[in-house]
């Protein structure tokens, strides 16, 4: 993983990079990688990663901002799924481009793509918040519970050089598709009953989602930590 050595002159070289074992064992992951490299192989020269990227990006905000709309018009809860689909196309295009192009850049790239992510469920979880389809404390809990487990991910990539991509066969995609089918169920049935009181559909959605990462992140920690001091037993 990363690391700094020193000129004689004392200037700083270039950093290394060591690239991490990319786990992902989604659901859909094997249709996902070639249908990505079918992509990829026939993008325009002109569309570049940074293109890719950007385009996630703002997908994903405007999927947020979707959500706030639809506090006013639901209308714009099937917009938002074009943008969860953009949003899928970019996030997950852009390394697949550079890697068919033979063109990464591997520390722009992760840095990049992982703090734009950050930002955009920011948005995304900032959307749901105002949209009146979701308690705020709850859209809150998710997005922190996302971060937290975005943080055990980043300090599993640079401590044991693997990047989990997906747990228990769910990935960023599986996700998608979840709230795409969540928006359209929110039209005709935003409120269900459960234990026969009616609540709120991505209110019950939303702490099943908090208690599945919090659980994911208790056995990846565990799990991590347990490895690190194996592979670090002081004498």
């Amino acid at each position: 993983m990363p690391s700094m050595t020193t000129h004689a002159a004392g200037a700083p070289e270039r950093i290394k990079f060591g690239p991490a074992t990319r786990i992902q064992e989604s659901i859909l992951a094997s249709a996902e990688k070639r249908t990505l490299i079918w992509l990829a192989q026939r993008a325009p020269a002109w569309i570049s990663s940074d293109h890719l990227t950007l385009l996630g990006f703002i997908s994903q905000c405007l999927a947020g901002a979707c959500y706030a709309l639809a506090r006013l018009n639901p209308d714009a809860l099937p917009a938002g799924i074009v943008f969860l689909a953009l949003n899928w196309l970019g996030d997950s295009l852009d390394g697949t481009l550079a890697r068919v192009r033979n063109r990464q850049r591997p520390r722009y790239g992760f840095y990049v793509d992982h703090i734009t992510d950050t930002l955009a469920a920011f948005f995304l979880m900032g959307g749901l918040a105002l949209s009146g389809y979701v308690h705020p404390g709850i859209a809150l809990g998710m997005l922190v519970a996302f971060l937290m487990l975005s943080i055990e991910a980043y300090l599993a990539t640079y401590t044991l050089a693997r990047f989990q991509l997906s747990y228990w066969r769910f990935g960023p995609t599986e996700i998608r598709i979840l709230l795409a089918i969540g928006n359209l169920a929110l039209l005709r049935h935003p409120l269900i009953k459960f234990l026969g009181k009616p609540v709120l559909l991505f209110d019950l959605g939303g702490v099943i989602a908090i208690a599945g990462m919090a659980i994911m992140l208790i056995i990846s920690a565990v799990k991590h930590t347990a490895q690190l001091y194996k592979e670090e037993r002081l004498a």
